[in-house]
């Protein structure tokens, strides 16, 4: 599929006004994607499980404008309150997909927003925020053209998704995701995500994410400028290969439910990430001394209760706690004994995998 599919010939009608809604979650990267060419198109494939908790609702109203200009026309609201400082990426987005929604300019929109997770809790909110509004326009469209497939609707979504937020694009289905072309994963794409298509064993099912925030403050270092990094970085094309090696990897990790190997891969590529980050230039350390005592406390509870608990890091201090379904009993109140501790105001989000964005 190219991007020349995603522009519509024609529509058969426009509303005048209407209301459109949709709750989309966030989702944790198990392969991570870290540096990205023009366009929102990744330097590797990535995989991964879709949240169900941590979620953003957006609701759209939407008026047809008398007078129509060469400007968008919006009103931004993040629970209840008018936020101009989200007004710039609104924008951007919109910009980036005008294009493909050629009706965004003869609409004024009035763009409600919220989050489940605190604001401010270290939690990116932009994969649910950006897809939540995607999937609102692609809504607005299917009522412009009937004849849109759910197969379209979910890959076009996954597309716009992609050019506000790259990781925005996992979040439109679940519980398990691909975005990135590999020769590995038939049908995988650049330019939106998939839902992955081979079989999963029953021990992925349920999967809990319990996430520990340690740090609630505002990023040491922006996504887009972290992915720039790679430009020139000094090991990428190595980290490259390995992302691609490991998408390899867990086809068969996924269909034999082997968890030994699930942790060492989900470990190793969250260490990457910031390895990568340390050696970058300029260089973060975006892990705090609670990041590592968690991480070490994780493996010492492992291996004396011999469950497959383990961790994955994005880019920052906050760590995700994984681990299956029937070891909860034995995970969570370690979690809660332990871990908490280690917490910004002992904090933390009880999550698991789901299966994607729902209409409201």
């Amino acid at each position: 599929m190219t991007e020349k599919e995603f522009i519509p010939a024609s529509y058969t009608a426009l509303n005048d006004e209407g209301i459109v809604a949709y709750c989309s979650p966030s989702n944790i990267a198990l392969i991570k994607y870290w540096g990205k060419r023009e366009n929102q198109i990744p330097a590797n494939p990535s995989i991964s499980f879709t949240l169900d908790a941590c979620s953003t609702t957006t609701r759209v109203h939407y008026k047809k404008r008398i007078h129509k200009n060469d400007e968008f026309s919006f009103d931004l609201f993040f629970e209840g309150e008018a936020k101009e400082e989200f007004q710039p990426k609104i924008k951007t987005f919109l910009k980036r997909i005008e294009k493909y929604m050629p009706f965004l300019k003869d609409y004024h929109f009035v763009i409600n927003t919220s989050n489940t997770f605190p604001h401010s809790s270290g939690i990116a909110s932009s994969a649910s925020g950006m897809s939540a509004l995607a999937l609102c326009f692609m809504e607005m469209e299917r009522g412009f053209d009937k004849n849109i497939t759910l197969e379209y609707f979910n890959q076009k979504a996954s597309f716009l998704s992609r050019l506000g937020s790259g990781s925005a694009c996992r979040s439109i289905q679940g519980p398990l995701v691909q975005w990135g072309e590999s020769d590995a994963v038939e049908g995988s794409s650049n330019l939106f995500g998939i839902k992955y298509p081979y079989e999963v064993h029953p021990i992925f099912n349920n999967y809990h994410d319990t996430i520990l925030l340690v740090d609630k403050g505002e990023k040491q270092v922006s996504s887009t400028v972290g992915h720039d990094l790679m430009h020139g970085h000094p090991f990428a094309s190595n980290r490259f290969k390995q992302a691609d090696t490991n998408v390899e990897k867990l086809k068969i990790v996924f269909s034999k439910g082997n968890l030994d190997e699930f942790i060492n891969i989900v470990e190793s590529e969250a260490l990457t990430l910031h390895a990568m980050m340390m050696t970058s230039n300029p260089y973060f350390i975006l892990m705090k001394p609670n990041t590592l005592s968690i991480i070490n406390s994780i493996w010492k509870f492992r291996e004396e209760s011999k469950t497959h608990v383990c961790f994955t890091l994005d880019a920052g201090a906050n760590v995700h706690v994984l681990y299956p379904e029937n070891e909860k009993d034995i995970v969570f109140p370690f979690i809660k004994d332990k871990l908490i501790s280690f917490c910004q105001n002992g904090q933390y989000i009880c999550d698991r995998i789901g299966l994607g964005a729902k209409k409201l």
